[in-house]
């Protein structure tokens, strides 16, 4: 487990039905075994890590973040970024979700912000990075044209705090949907989960650094 991951067997999940349970218990069965990084000077068939300064084509989302070779990143609300320029990606979350996604060998990955799990796309209606299916569709096409592979990827799950105070008397449970999107998200594309804190009622800052592939959450405001 990297650097402030949390082990996905622990992650407080709140109040799942049954077919989410079955759903969180075959994607925690593949963080058994995540991939790591090769160790330094072993002679592997390893792929070569991306060259930095090598430019992410672009996506047709909105909400895509630019990134300069060695830039370092802060996601908004609703924006993403995925590829090798940047050294860093950092965002704040409230009830949003934050999912990081990196690449072991060729270390290259990326992060999404997004603020709703989906929606009802109109045809022919470009992508979003506000809702997490066609945020995360987006981080996997530009990783897929650098040669990753979904079930290759490495991916950490953060936020979807409950952020409505109890006395409003209103539940939107956007945290929660949030976080069962980003289940149905992994499962979907065979990630391996290496680290998630989800749900409770805090904020949280994620950084991921692209060199090592270490992802930090801090709880509270920072």
């Amino acid at each position: 487990m990297r650097e402030a991951a949390v082990s996905a067997t622990r992650a407080p999940i709140p109040k799942p039905r049954a077919d989410l349970q079955a759903l969180v218990a075959r994607v925690a069965a593949r963080t058994q075994g995540a991939a790591e990084p090769p160790a330094e000077g072993a002679r592997s068939h390893a792929v070569p890590p991306v060259a930095v300064g090598r430019t992410s084509a672009a996506p047709p989302v909105a909400g895509w973040r630019a990134a300069r070779p060695g830039e370092a990143l802060v996601l908004m609300p609703g924006e993403l970024w995925a590829g090798a320029e940047a050294t860093g990606v950092k965002t704040l979350l409230g009830s949003c979700v934050a999912m990081t996604l990196w690449h072991p060998r060729r270390r290259i990955g990326g992060m999404c912000h997004y603020l709703l799990p989906g929606r009802q796309r109109k045809g022919g209606e470009p992508a979003d990075g506000r809702y997490g299916d066609e945020a995360v569709a987006a981080m996997v096409q530009v990783l897929e044209r650098h040669g990753c592979v979904g079930h290759e990827l490495v991916a950490h799950l953060y936020g979807g705090a409950d952020t409505m105070a109890e006395a409003a008397g209103v539940k939107f449970n956007v945290g929660e949907r949030n976080i069962e999107q980003g289940w149905k998200l992994i499962e979907r594309y065979g990630f391996t989960l290496d680290g998630v804190d989800v749900g409770d009622n805090v904020p949280r800052t994620v950084t991921l650094g692209l060199a090592s592939g270490s992802v930090e959450c801090r709880r509270g405001q920072s």
